[in-house]
């Protein structure tokens, strides 16, 4: 892997003349995000060397090149899941890759199902931990020490001091920011009440198909990393039979403005 990524580092920096700073990776709906983006190249995954391609409804599939004030970003515009076919070796490529072309922070939103009775559809959540349900892990086999170590120190996967920057944003700006775990399952299908039950008595607020690889290799790779969930279903039994792809895009693009303000107000910021 470790040749693969330098392949395609050499190839975005010699096609973008880009540094950046910050990474952000954008889930189902929030695409949209890049408006906030002086963009100054946009390249597609089929042109990049290695990279996979988004087969989900929602995601663009373009990787975007620009500033956000003074800051220096990249950001994904849709992600790739292990649902999909791929390795986890592939889903978090990306992630290796923001890592060698200069990005010491990352940023991750994603649509995710709620348990917590204090979440409604359209909650904001800003994830403070993760638990991980995942059939596969993003770090299994040989340990490349190029990236990171062997066992990886997962106890802060998410900046508390990024948190507490959010939260002082979303405040003088009136947006209310809640907080959870987020529990990482395979998909892709939507969880029965069933498993909604499971993602609650084990600890989680709300649950996704996403994310929690990103984060991991993130973390091998000693970036730091903040977390949005946008709340676009809740697992109760008034609510689970109508849930279905088109109303998770509708309910986080229905949040997405304040999610795009806490985004840049972030990176501006800290």
């Amino acid at each position: 892997m470790w040749d693969q990524v330098q392949e395609t580092v050499k190839y975005i920096q010699e096609t973008s003349g880009f540094t950046p700073e910050y990474g952000v990776i954008l889930g189902s709906g929030l695409g949209s995000f890049t408006e906030d983006i002086q963009i100054e190249i946009s390249i597609p995954y089929a042109q990049i060397p290695n990279f996979p391609i988004s087969t989900v409804q929602g995601h663009q599939g373009t990787l975007v090149f620009g500033t956000i004030g003074t800051k220096k970003v990249i950001a994904m515009q849709g992600r790739f899941h292990y649902y999909e076919g791929y390795s986890m070796q592939q889903v978090t490529f990306p992630v290796r890759v923001m890592k060698h072309l200069g990005i010491s922070k990352l940023i991750v939103s994603n649509a995710a199902g709620g348990v917590n009775p204090a979440y409604h559809v359209g909650s904001i959540v800003c994830i403070k931990d993760h638990i991980n349900l995942m059939p596969e892990h993003p770090l299994r086999g040989k340990n490349d020490e190029r990236f990171g170590p062997r066992f990886v120190n997962m106890s802060e996967p998410y900046s508390v001091k990024m948190i507490q920057k959010a939260k002082e944003i979303a405040l003088s700006n009136g947006i209310t920011l809640l907080d959870g775990v987020y529990l990482g399952l395979q998909g892709p299908t939507f969880e029965t009440l069933a498993e909604y039950r499971m993602v609650k008595t084990v600890g989680a607020d709300c649950v996704g198909m996403s994310t929690v690889p990103e984060v991991i290799v993130a973390r091998h790779m000693d970036m730091e990393v903040f977390g949005l969930s946008v709340i676009t279903d809740m697992g109760d039994d008034a609510a689970i039979e109508s849930v279905n792809h088109e109303e998770v895009l509708k309910a986080a693009q229905k949040a997405e403005p304040d999610v795009r303000l806490l985004i840049r107000e972030l990176i501006q910021r800290y």
